[in-house]
């Protein structure tokens, strides 16, 4: 009797893991963000362009806050991966891979939509407003701010979930 005790024990236990583990995975899958994101050029805006040729970003769930990959195809053709980690609670996290920011202050201002405001050397450089459709298939990103040259950015970015 003990030993089947001992198995119902252990049977109860590894369900309840189980049920845990499966559990986990679909609560970071309802966070509509996260996933592969291609640009789609065409649709896109680049004020001043150019664009960039490609870009892919994945978003991942760490917790109850992101990661983001970004992996693009520069107008000239180089490559550039850049990303960070946030908890999205509007602090600065570093930024890595991308000359153009070393942090970047994330929140989710509702489940579907959320800030980050990039920064290089304390400074904002630009702020994006980021925006996914109600059907989860399509997230638009609108940048302002400067570039490096100084010049004014109004970028309008779409993107398709993969």
């Amino acid at each position: 009797m003990r030993a089947i005790s001992r198995r119902q024990l252990t049977g109860m236990a590894l369900t309840a893991v189980f049920a845990m583990a499966v559990g986990v995975v679909p609560a970071a899958q309802t966070d509509p963000v996260v996933g592969t994101w291609t640009l789609d050029v065409g649709k896109s805006t680049y004020k001043p362009g150019p664009a960039p040729k490609s870009a892919t970003v994945v978003i991942g769930a760490v917790g109850k806050g992101i990661s983001v990959a970004v992996n693009a195809v520069m107008p000239d053709g180089t490559a550039m991966k850049w990303g960070f980690t946030s908890a999205r609670d509007g602090k600065d996290v570093p930024v890595t891979g991308n000359p153009s920011y070393d942090a970047a202050n994330v929140t989710q201002t509702s489940p579907t939509e959320g800030k980050v405001v990039y920064k290089k050397a304390g400074k904002v450089v630009v702020t994006s407003e980021t925006s996914v459709a109600k059907d989860g298939k399509t997230m638009t990103v609108t940048t302002k701010g400067t570039d490096p040259k100084g010049q004014a950015l109004d970028i309008v970015a779409h993107y398709t979930k993969q």
